[in-house]
Order: C-alpha cells, then sequence, then structure tokens
C-alpha cells in the first residue's frame, strides 16, 4: 500500500510539473503575442513610466496574464494611460495604469462587449 501511494504521488508531481510548465509557457507566449499587438506606440514619447513598468504594476494589481494591451488618451489621471486586458480563471479584467505616474485608474471586470 505505502508503495503504491509513493508511485501515485509520484505521478501527480509529474502531472503539475508539465502543467506548469505548459502554463508558463503560454503565458511567456501570451506576453510575447501582446507585445507583438501593441497599440498607441505613437504616444509612447509622452509616456513616463514604460511599458514593461506599467506591466508589472497592472499584474500586481490583478494577477493574470495579460491578454492585450494599448496605450491610449482617455479621460482620468494625466490622459494618458496603459490599458491591459488581464484574463485568470477565464475571466477578464481592464487594468488601466497611468503612463505619466504609474496610479491604477481601473481596475474592473470587462463587460459582454469590452472596447
Amino acid at each position: 500500500m505505502k508503495k503504491l501511494m509513493t508511485v501515485i504521488i509520484g505521478i501527480v508531481l509529474t502531472a503539475l510539473i508539465v502543467v506548469g510548465g505548459a502554463s508558463a509557457g503560454q503565458s511567456k507566449q501570451g506576453a510575447a503575442a501582446a507585445a507583438h499587438d501593441f497599440n498607441g506606440r505613437q504616444y509612447a514619447k509622452d509616456a513616463k513610466i514604460s511599458l514593461d513598468h506599467a506591466r508589472r504594476i497592472a499584474q500586481k494589481a490583478c494577477a493574470g496574464v495579460i491578454v492585450a494591451e494599448e496605450l491610449e488618451k482617455e479621460s482620468g489621471g494625466s490622459g494618458l494611460r496603459y490599458s491591459f486586458d488581464v484574463r485568470k480563471d477565464g475571466i477578464t479584467r481592464e487594468v488601466g495604469v497611468d503612463a505619466v505616474t504609474g496610479v491604477v485608474l481601473e481596475n474592473s471586470q470587462e463587460g459582454p462587449h469590452p472596447d
């Protein structure tokens, strides 16, 4: 019985490592795809916070995988913000980070018709 439990635990741990590695690869692919699809580069010269720094701020506010990102002019804060769509457990949240101050301006669940 003890040997059977050891084998089962080994199988479970192996499965967790494989799934964890696949998830990490997907996260990296998601970030690479998001960086490639980045909109708003024309505003980057006016931003005081880098895209990478804004990503870290957004993921600290809402852990998950960034599936879309853009730099946009929008009311609130300095008027220039990074907008991130962050997905976790099938739910997408929009996290807005002020591109000048780094303040989180928005952290809300996306509705059925995201902009």
